[in-house]
């Protein structure tokens, strides 16, 4: 008994070790050889109003360093007299000097919020209360980082708040084997809906799902930020999830059982819910139409990628549905990255304003 006692004890004892050597707020009690700095929008006059006007067509520098670094967080809140400012404006980094950039989207969908529209949800990584946008992910760079922002829009933003804060090295050794950040805004809109009569409703490969990312080079995927506008009433989950790491044939190594699955529901999804690391953060019509936001972030189960990556997920069972799909893609990676594919222009980034509400057969289930 004593013997038993004895190694319940010490197993106890490593499984506290473990957790004080790994648990998530260890590194808030490492003392770092950094320095702290902050890029931010006050008043270099000391005014009342610390913002900054960003003017239709301008492209500007939030953000910029020279030293080994880590960006550590991001907020910004936003006055602008056009209503789709949220699309308008585009968020870009880069990372150690390269040319493209490693971070392409419009402000608000990387943020979480879709549609154009401000939405308060919260995550581990992102959150949006009211108007402050807030982005938590850590950022390394190990030379030089640049954030931009810009107007894409006709209409002067009157005040844009913001604060970059970041740690510089002394040099790369801190950030030397990490992943640099990325994130891609994609849409299809609507998604092509394959006919019953083609599909069979059997789907085996991901030829006509909705792509997520697909790059080449080292990394892993930390997770996406998905956001449906129904056109039409009826179900448009049941899509799996499908990872084809490094070149593999279908089925792939990491194949889910359905959207709604994915995203951390089941049974379709019921009512507004928000977790650390997956949530459905906007419900539209019970019906399956209007507006609808969902995220999951593999914060502890990153899919790992040596080669390439291909993620993607079905629109409807067999990608039967055809509605607007946009989204935003997280991932890690060395670096140099594969080119992303060209931005939307503006007019196809903007929100739908009305649809017609077509009735399938199709429900959503029960």
């Amino acid at each position: 008994m004593r013997k038993l006692a004895a190694v319940l004890i010490w197993m106890v004892s490593c499984c506290l070790a473990y957790a004080q050597k790994l648990g998530p707020l260890t590194n808030i009690a490492r003392i770092k050889d950094a320095v702290s700095r902050r890029a931010a929008s006050y008043s270099r006059e000391g005014a009342y109003i610390d913002a900054v006007p960003l003017k239709a067509g301008q492209t500007m520098t939030l953000m910029e360093s020279d030293r080994p670094g880590l960006v550590t967080h991001l907020w910004m809140t936003i006055h602008s007299p056009s209503p789709d400012h949220l699309r308008e404006l585009v968020l870009r980094m880069y990372w150690d000097g390269e040319s493209t950039p490693s971070v392409e989207s419009p402000l608000g969908d990387f943020f979480g919020t879709g549609f154009a529209q401000y939405h308060s949800w919260h995550s581990l990584p992102l959150a949006v209360q009211g108007k402050a946008l807030t982005c938590y992910f850590p950022m390394p760079f190990s030379s030089h980082a640049r954030i931009t922002l810009t107007n894409d829009g006709e209409k002067d933003v009157t005040y844009l708040f913001y604060q970059v804060d970041y740690e510089e090295y002394p040099d790369a050794t801190p950030v030397k084997d990490l992943g640099r950040f990325h994130a891609l805004w994609r849409r299809e809109n609507p998604t092509h809906a394959v006919p019953a009569e083609v599909s069979k409703r059997v789907n085996m490969s991901d030829k006509d799902n909705y792509l997520f990312v697909d790059t080449t080079g080292r990394g892993q995927f930390v997770g996406v930020v998905l956001s449906v506008q129904g056109f039409s009433s009826g179900w448009w989950g049941e899509g799996d999830d499908m990872f084809f790491v490094d070149g593999e044939k279908y089925p792939p190594a990491v194949h889910g059982t359905g959207l709604e699955d994915y995203f951390g529901s089941a049974w379709g999804f019921r009512e507004e819910f928000n977790y650390p690391f997956s949530g459905y953060s906007r419900k539209g019509n019970d019906d399956g139409t209007g507006l609808h936001t969902m995220y999951r972030f593999h914060l502890q189960d990153p899919v790992h990628f040596q080669k390439s990556l291909r993620a993607s997920i079905e629109h409807g069972h067999a990608n039967s549905h055809a509605d607007d799909f946009s989204s935003v893609a997280y991932w890690y990676q060395t670096e140099p990255h594969q080119p992303f594919p060209p931005l939307l222009p503006l007019q196809k980034r903007l929100p739908n304003r009305a649809w017609k509400i077509e009735v399938l057969k199709e429900e959503m289930p029960d």
